[in-house]
């Protein structure tokens, strides 16, 4: 199967954008930056080896047979994922080396999105589309 033809359940996907939100705002609430690391170290997983744990045990929860599910894109998905992995990264060594405003600063951003995205609107989304515009009219 090429990764054109993967698609990621949307009860996985929500549960994992759930997860980013919960984990960055109790992070910040509870000024416990370590908190960020699990969906940090599960969306490496993703990336890195396209097992995500957070969707994994998600899964054993899911009612229906996968497919029958709205499906999300696995590419775009893996797009958000970036992003996001990027944004807790850059938060948590910036907590770590006391870089207290930058940490906040990516951390919000992450949530914001997650929750933006719990809402219907993906910012990822948004992203990707228009870097494909462009690349799409640079080509012409």
């Amino acid at each position: 199967m090429t990764n054109l033809a993967k698609t990621i359940p949307l009860p996985l996907v929500r549960t994992n954008q759930w997860v980013i939100f919960l984990s960055v705002l109790l992070s910040l609430f509870l000024q416990q930056y370590w908190i960020m690391l699990i969906p940090l170290l599960a969306g490496l997983c993703g990336l890195l080896f396209q097992w995500n744990p957070i969707m994994k045990l998600a899964s054993l929860f899911l009612k229906k047979p996968k497919k029958e599910y709205h499906q999300e894109d696995w590419d775009q998905q893996q797009f958000n994922q970036i992003i996001a992995v990027v944004c807790l990264a850059v938060s948590s060594i910036s907590f770590f080396l006391n870089w207290t405003i930058v940490g906040y600063i990516f951390a919000v951003m992450v949530g914001l999105a997650s929750i933006i995205a719990i809402l219907g609107f993906c910012i990822g989304c948004f992203i990707r589309f228009q870097w494909k515009k462009y690349q799409y009219n640079r080509s012409l």
